[in-house]
């Protein structure tokens, strides 16, 4: 196996597991421990892992786009692709939350094409907007504190009036996905709080983002894989990753 391989190899195992050990990779690679140990500081030096005792692990960035206008051109394409698979879950008469993200937005706009006869509970603003022109669309908009960086409305006050009602599906963005530990993050605590309350309020509740999720993470922890019903995904996973997962129960919709 050459060297370029052995670190495709390497970082894939990262992203499924969390972190490799030098002893394990050298068996299974049959090359020396010290050939391992040269792999991963040369991965260390171009930023892609974490050296540690015996092995490494995934260095994962913490990613600072608070604003929701600063992310929507961002993965634009991607996020299309993954609100046309969120679309095929929606059927009509059934009511959704739609919670403040760029994917959910884009849900939004392929529901007000279509102009289905749906039920749309929402605490974003351009959501809100988008349905303000006219559509078969039953809009109910949930306020709060209003936070500019969110684009909505999030905390306490926006939490007790979603848990008065009982969602058929909801589709959330997330910030960050961590697979080996089975958490997924956002950016702070009251907007974490707000989608946690979506998720207990919902009879299904997909995580809607990008694959590139699974290397970024939030500053709040809200949710465990494992609290969701489904991941929509932009493409098709790794079969690893696919099966870590699935280990939590989670439904996988990608790019087949």
């Amino acid at each position: 196996m050459l060297q370029q391989e052995r670190h495709q190899q390497i970082l894939s195992r990262l992203h499924l597991n969390g972190q490799v050990i030098v002893r394990e990779l050298s068996q299974d690679f049959n090359v020396t421990e010290d050939c391992i140990r040269k792999d991963l500081n040369i991965l260390e030096k171009a930023g892609k892992l974490k050296r540690i005792h015996g092995g490494a692990v995934l260095l994962r960035q913490n990613l600072h786009a608070i604003y929701v206008n600063d992310r929507k051109d961002v993965r634009h394409e991607e996020k299309k692709l993954i609100a046309r698979h969120a679309f095929k879950l929606i059927q009509q008469g059934i009511t959704i939350f739609l919670d403040i993200s760029t994917v959910s937005l884009e849900i939004a706009k392929l529901i007000y094409e279509k102009n289905m006869n749906v039920i749309i509970v929402t605490n974003m603003i351009d959501i809100m907007q988008l349905f303000s022109q006219n559509s078969s669309v039953q809009l109910i908009f949930i306020g709060g504190i209003f936070n500019r960086a969110r684009d909505g409305f999030i905390g306490s006050y926006t939490i007790e009036q979603i848990q008065q009602f009982k969602f058929d599906l909801s589709f959330i963005g997330v910030v960050g996905i961590d697979a080996y530990e089975g958490k997924v993050s956002t950016y702070d605590m009251n907007d974490g709080l707000t989608k946690k309350a979506i998720i207990q309020s919902s009879k299904k509740a997909y995580m809607v983002a990008e694959s590139a999720k699974f290397d970024l993470d939030g500053n709040y922890i809200f949710a465990d894989l494992s609290d969701f019903s489904g991941y929509i995904c932009e493409k098709k996973l790794s079969l690893q990753l696919n099966k870590k997962l699935k280990r939590y129960g989670l439904d996988l919709l990608d790019e087949q």
